[in-house]
């Protein structure tokens, strides 16, 4: 009895398909594209999938954008983590195929050069553009 069920079962699984395909296949259902458009569709999206060297482009520009993000997030961390530079919140980090720029406004010429020396500790970076501006802190 239990393989006379599996084997109607196994059966119905092969047919059903078939059923569908051949019930697909029928001219009379208007809502069906020929085998004329379906071509012309085929068509279609060929012109615009990417090529394999675009589809290489784009891996490696997500790819260094990701590093570009992963180098300006250490960098930030190891300012951050520097007990003199907790302080200095107004340091803006970008980073670049391994050129570290650094922007912002720190209160002495030391500040910028710490900043410098520690971004440039970073493993990764290559180069550090250093745009820091000095500005004294205002007395309240």
């Amino acid at each position: 009895m239990m393989k006379t069920l599996i084997a109607v079962a196994v059966s119905a699984a092969f047919a059903f398909p078939a059923f569908a395909q051949t019930k697909a296949d029928t001219k009379n259902d208007p809502n069906l594209p020929s085998a004329q458009e379906r071509a012309e569709n085929r068509e279609k999206l060929n012109e615009k999938l990417p090529t394999a060297e675009e589809r290489a482009q784009n891996r490696e520009k997500v790819s260094r954008g990701a590093s570009n993000a992963s180098l300006t997030a250490k960098v930030k961390t190891a300012l951050a983590s520097d007990a003199g530079m907790k302080t200095m919140t107004n340091i803006d980090v970008d980073s670049n195929e391994g050129v570290v720029t650094l922007k912002g406004k720190v209160d002495s010429s030391d500040a910028k050069k710490k900043a410098e020396a520690i971004a440039k500790k970073v493993d990764g970076v290559k180069r550090v553009k250093n745009e820091l501006k000095v500005e004294a802190k205002k007395s309240s």
